[in-house]
């Protein structure tokens, strides 16, 4: 690793203060899980001359519940988000969202707000510079996406521009099928953001000044079933292949509201609005269950090799949909027909 100064921020002024003054190379650290193998590999475009703790800062670890929606600090750990019996009675898919994260050594030190924010996992801009050299891409500012003509088996199916990178983050994708909305703190203020748009494929829809505080999370139905599926090709530790997570609220079968949100399948968190709509009133079969999952991944352009994550999508979709959190646990994914018991 480069030499760089460390900070130990003890108040959040401090913290945007000392971003002020190093102007776009200094980082935040909080677990540090992430970063540090960044730094070691030496991948950013600009290698920060400074690091900015922010765990020394109080009051940025807590679960809270505020009348009709809970705060979350962003400095909570993951192990603490899995723990927790208020989260696990209200936002189960954020608990079992946290559980899939890595080994239990990487969440009792992970932060809700670093997995958020911790950087993409391709390959190809992941690759470190001390072996063979640097492999340039768009994130690192020269260069096209090599992934458009390379392997490509884990990258973006939607929404890929310059970058075809997939968000690595499990909670992200559990907080947009929430609603959740991330507060942002800066030196003009605070500002709140749903959880889908902290991301854009180029990277952090945040200013290099700007620090995750908080997550705020509105109360859903409580009669809402919430449920998560992580598709890896490694279990227990793996990164998603694609993953789900979906509140369904359902009487006598008949769909009342679907949130589906998916992962791995773009540089963001994905809300399938066109079949969250469609399922609205209806009655929850194999056809309509197929319908919604056509609907789902409308619109997706793989590339070369990943043509196989709309399948496993579909087929998560229709898992959902068709199971019960019991039969979940049973059923197995069949990529010739998407679902099968």
């Amino acid at each position: 690793m480069k030499t760089f100064r460390h900070f130990q921020a003890k108040t959040l002024e401090e913290a945007l203060t000392l971003l002020d003054q190093y102007r776009g190379k200094a980082r935040i650290n909080a677990g540090g899980t992430d970063l540090l193998g960044v730094l070691k590999d030496e991948i950013l475009p600009v290698y920060p001359q400074a690091l900015i703790d922010i765990k020394t800062i109080e009051g940025l670890s807590f679960i809270r519940k505020e009348e009709e929606r809970v705060r979350i600090g962003a400095l909570t750990r993951l192990r603490d988000i899995v723990d927790s019996h208020l989260l696990q009675q209200h936002f189960r898919v954020l608990t079992e969202a946290a559980r899939s994260v890595a080994s239990p050594q990487i969440r009792n030190a992970a932060t809700l707000g670093g997995n958020l924010c911790q950087e993409v996992r391709c390959w190809y801009y992941r690759y470190p510079d001390h072996l063979g050299g640097r492999l340039n891409c768009p994130r690192k500012e020269k260069g096209a996406c090599p992934a458009l003509k390379g392997d490509n088996r884990y990258h973006a199916v939607l929404g890929g521009r310059k970058c075809f990178a997939v968000c690595p983050s499990d909670t992200a994708v559990a907080l947009a099928a929430l609603d959740a909305q991330l507060v942002l703190i800066g030196p003009k203020g605070s500002r709140k953001i749903a959880a889908s748009d902290l991301y854009h494929p180029m990277g952090l829809n945040k200013q290099g000044d700007e620090i995750l505080t908080e997550i705020e999370i509105p109360l859903p139905p409580e009669e809402a079933r919430q449920d998560w599926i992580k598709f890896t090709f490694r279990k227990p530790i793996d990164f998603a292949v694609v993953s789900l997570a979906a509140i369904i609220t359902k009487t006598d079968g008949i769909c009342h509201e679907a949130r589906l949100a998916f992962g791995a399948l773009a540089s963001f968190p994905v809300r399938a609005k066109a079949a969250e709509i469609f399922l609205q009133d209806r009655f929850l079969d194999e056809e309509t269950a197929a319908q919604a999952a056509a609907l789902a991944l409308e619109g997706a352009r793989p590339l070369s090799r990943n043509t196989y994550k709309i399948a496993i999508a579909q087929a998560l979709i229709k898992r959902i949909l068709l199971g019960t959190r019991d039969e979940l646990n049973r059923r197995r994914i069949d990529l010739s027909r998407g679902y099968k018991e």
